[in-house]
């Protein structure tokens, strides 16, 4: 609304009808303004000018009737919609622009290769063209896609094989890659070019695409055939306006990430400054295959149910039930239509809407098993640690994945993975150093999250894997935390989060909602990683308390060998063995040795104190053994050779009192 607009509305709602300034009362009429008259109604059409001012009054606009008001309604296509709020879908700024672009590209890159049974190998590529234009490159090693299949998948949003699914994948919606085609169409004006080849055999299609926004629907520029060296698989390229940086929320840092949560991919990236980085796979094992689940019964609504009822194939009510949703068995169906009122034999076009409300209850209130869970493919703790331990440099790595649970109907599963001490927090303290800032600052711990694994880098407030690190009281692990933040400790906390469907914040899927299911499992998984954490950190502190009090009698041991000596006679050697060997008897925690996954070996070990899923490395990245934290120092005897000793069963010694002397 303009504001001749508001001015009219404005005036119109003091204006009365003719009648009413008759009846009124004087107070009212005074109140009243003067009507002015329309143009073209009067003999003095033509506003007059004014004296103060010596310009023309606007002339009354004709206000709108319903006739004018229909001619004005027109349908908005979803592509139309997001191209004036793209920041909705992650293009809200220039650097965002580029890496919610990768990202995308990467993702779909991800998802064929696994559905098509390929180790994914991708090459990804940014050339910077001007100041702040670009040009990405990604190609993968995927199945490829058909000919006619092309120009919807990159020029329509809304279209894909992923939303109406019950299976886990990254990509939900369609919108992801053809919304980058859109961004850079509107910022540069030059049209999305893809390449796809689907065999060895078959020949490359080469397609050059713009989005008719207006009717969402893709604009073929260019359709030919093109020879490439490649066997099969898929390369676009988008040039946007864009910015390229680096650090925190940064493509090094989705790349970096991405092979983390992929050690089955290998992944190449060139940066515009002509960087080349390479993260080879760790595993030659593809993810687990997926299978698509029914809709279960507890994750509906009564619109939803009602629908089906309508789409439905099934003649009868009982075959609906039983055919249509998971975990339903004839026994239920029979119980369920009971409560309902109806039978299994109940034809479903004669369900009316309150028949179709008893039935949604009685669904609600039926005992069901969880749903299956096959339609999950998570990371699994080992690969976890085989990810971490490529990424991260630490010292102590531990994962856990927690069992299958529910939200809403759909099955979800969480996993979480922790990096311990090592070179992390080396960067902050550098940078400390060069900065010439004196003050040391804690480390602070790092979250890294994601979901069917796909890094989320933005809205790290606002998620729900957030909240529920800050929410864990760390002090009970042995980390310091202030109230209400992340633990002050070098830290790195990996979480995951596998579903069917994602409930994210948003359609930039950058944020996990704060379901009570979701938080739930996810305190509990770092629960179990944080009492592992915690026992390797109190066994540090406990061999390091011994050791200190052998080095403190290490420091005196000659001294009290030369005072026993000069009460007594006794040999020096075998004596100073025997204190050796009694202070570390006393002291044989500073001896606790671990295995490469975190357990005390024999010597120390305890019940109840394994650690499964665990790694322990020294600095040099290698697994690690015995910890030593004593050297032997002047006439203190080596291990070995005081193990030889007991076995050949040396004596030891006795302190012989002096006699006294006689008198004669």
């Amino acid at each position: 609304m303009d504001d001749d607009q508001v001015s009219t509305a404005v005036q119109s709602t003091f204006e009365f009808p003719a009648d009413t300034t008759e009846t009124a009362p004087a107070e009212i009429a005074a109140m009243t303004p003067a009507r002015k008259p329309r143009a073209g109604t009067g003999s003095k059409a033509t506003p007059k000018k004014t004296k103060a001012t010596g310009k023309r009054k606007k002339a009354e606009q004709q206000p709108a009737s319903a006739e004018t008001m229909a001619a004005q309604q027109r349908e908005i296509s979803i592509s139309e919609f997001f191209a004036r709020n793209r920041h909705l879908l992650g293009f809200d700024n220039k650097r965002k622009a580029l890496l919610t672009s990768v990202k995308e590209a990467v993702d779909n890159a991800l998802d064929a290769c696994e559905e098509a049974g390929v180790l994914p190998e991708i090459r990804l590529e940014i050339r910077q063209l001007a100041e702040d234009r670009f040009r990405m490159i990604c190609r993968d090693n995927g199945p490829g896609i058909v000919k006619d299949q092309i120009p919807n998948i990159f020029g329509k949003l809304l279209y894909g094989s992923k939303f109406h699914r019950l299976k886990m994948s990254r990509g939900q919606q369609g919108i992801g890659i053809s919304a980058a085609g859109m961004y850079g169409l509107l910022t540069t004006g030059k049209p999305v070019s893809i390449i796809s080849k689907t065999g060895p055999k078959k020949p490359a299609h080469h397609y050059k695409l713009a989005i008719d926004t207006k009717k969402n629907k893709p604009d073929i520029i260019e359709d030919r055939q093109v020879e490439v060296e490649w066997e099969r698989g898929t390369d676009i390229e988008i040039e946007m306006v864009a910015g390229f940086n680096r650090g925190r929320q940064s493509v090094f840092e989705y790349i970096e990430q991405t092979a983390i949560a992929n050690p089955h991919a290998s992944l190449y990236f060139k940066a515009p400054t002509g960087e080349l980085l390479e993260y080879p796979r760790a595993t030659d094992e593809l993810p687990t295959e997926t299978k698509e689940i029914k809709p279960h019964p507890h994750g509906i609504e009564l619109g939803v149910l009602m629908k089906m009822l309508k789409e439905t194939s099934s003649s009868q009510v009982g075959a609906f039930l039983q055919s249509d949703f998971s975990r339903v068995s004839p026994s239920i169906a029979k119980e369920v239509c009971e409560k309902a009122g109806i039978t299994p034999r109940t034809w479903v076009n004669t369900v009316e809407p309150p028949t179709a409300e008893k039935l949604y209850n009685a669904l609600q209130e039926a005992k069901l098993r969880a749903p299956a869970t096959d339609c999950l493919a998570p990371i699994g703790a080992e690969a976890i640690l085989s990810g971490l331990l490529k990424g991260i440099k630490a010292e102590f790595y531990t994962a856990s994945t927690r069992p299958p649970t529910v939200y809403r109907g759909n099955p979800f599963q969480i996993e979480v993975g922790f990096a311990f001490g090592g070179e992390l927090g080396a960067a902050e303290r550098a940078e400390e150093s060069t900065n010439g800032n004196k003050k040391s600052e804690p480390t602070t711990a790092r979250v890294i999250r994601f979901a069917n694994r796909v890094p989320l880098l933005y809205q790290q407030a606002g998620c729900c894997t957030f909240k529920s690190v800050t929410d864990t009281k760390w002090n009970n692990y042995g980390i310091s935390q202030s109230r209400g933040t992340v633990p002050q400790a070098p830290l790195v906390i990996f979480i995951h989060m596998a579903s069917v469907w994602v409930p994210f914040t948003s359609e930039s899927k950058e944020a996990v909602a704060d379901y009570d299911e979701i938080r739930k499992e996810i305190k509990l998984a770092i629960a179990e990683c944080g009492r592992r954490l915690g026992i390797y950190l109190r066994r540090k502190k406990r061999r390091a308390h011994f050791s200190q009090r052998r080095d403190v009698f290490h420091k005196y041991i000659d001294e009290v060998v030369d005072a026993c000596r000069s009460i007594t006679t006794f040999n020096r050697d075998d004596f100073r063995r025997d204190l050796v060997n009694l202070a570390e008897r006393a002291t044989d925690a500073a001896d606790m040795e671990f295995d490469d996954h975190g357990n005390i070996l024999a010597k120390n070990k305890r019940n109840g104190d394994d650690m499964e899923n665990t790694v322990v490395v020294d600095g040099a990245g290698q697994p690690r053994g015995q910890l030593k934290l004593f050297t032997p120092g002047d006439g203190e005897p080596e291990k070995k050779r005081r193990a030889s000793a007991d076995k050949s069963g040396a004596k030891k010694t006795k302190l012989k009192k002096k006699r006294p002397k006689s008198k004669k």
